[in-house]
């Protein structure tokens, strides 16, 4: 394993395409339901035991080797709305094509042709951290750090929040993201043998329903 490797896939700088999407933040904000640092560090936590938790276990597994095509369904079972499985999949594209650049791979070719309009983001990072040489906890922290992260540095530009006390959120955040990667990792273990069923499906309807609402704005700063 290469925990450099593991350091480049996580870095928001990484060419992956997360930097368009808020995880729902944008909604959330429009909404009232993030005004300060202490509803963000509610919305981010909500945000990691359900959507959060299922995105790691589907990254872990595919990191595992389970077949694309099964978690792509679950993914798609577990994303009740259209406009979240729509960004999933642009997602998934988007970091195909940087990762492929970056660890080229008979595997990745593969996924590629599997699904020419993207398989989710998940099911992608996965089998990116696996042609990378890392392993599913790699890529359930991965999954887990974008959950939390992406609303943080959204929240930044659209309410002008303090940077630091964004940051601040996301390190006493740090002990939870530690408990959803066991429980993902656990959880992706199981596939093998119980199939996709075995992969939690933690619901987040608010976030469901936000996506939906925020799709049909006409003016709107990010993609998700």
């Amino acid at each position: 394993m290469s925990r450099a490797a593991l350091l480049v896939l996580a870095d928001g700088r990484f060419p992956a395409g997360g930097h368009a999407h808020s995880g729902g933040a944008e909604a959330a904000v429009k909404a009232g339901r993030i005004a300060s640092a202490a509803d963000l560090a509610d919305f981010c936590r909500g945000r990691l035991h359900t959507a959060g938790l299922v995105a790691a276990a589907l990254a872990a597994a595919a990191a595992l080797g389970v077949e694309p095509r099964e978690l792509d369904a679950a993914a798609d079972a577990r994303t009740p709305s259209p406009a979240l499985r729509g960004a999933a999949r642009r997602l998934g594209r988007q970091l195909l094509r940087a990762a492929r650049a970056g660890w080229p791979s008979a595997e990745l070719d593969a996924l590629a042709r599997e699904f020419p309009k993207g398989a989710h983001q998940p099911v992608v990072l996965g089998t990116v951290a696996r042609a990378a040489g890392l392993g599913p906890d790699d890529a359930a922290y991965c999954a887990v750090y974008e959950s939390v992260s992406a609303p943080a540095t959204a929240t930044v530009r659209l309410l002008g929040l303090d940077p630091f006390e964004a940051t601040g959120v996301l390190a006493r955040l740090a002990p939870d993201l530690d408990r959803v990667v066991d429980r993902a990792v656990e959880a992706a273990l199981r596939v093998p043998e119980e199939g996709a069923d075995a992969l939690p499906a933690a619901s987040g309807p608010l976030l469901e329903i936000g996506a939906e609402w925020h799709a049909a704005w006409p003016v709107r700063l990010f993609a998700s």
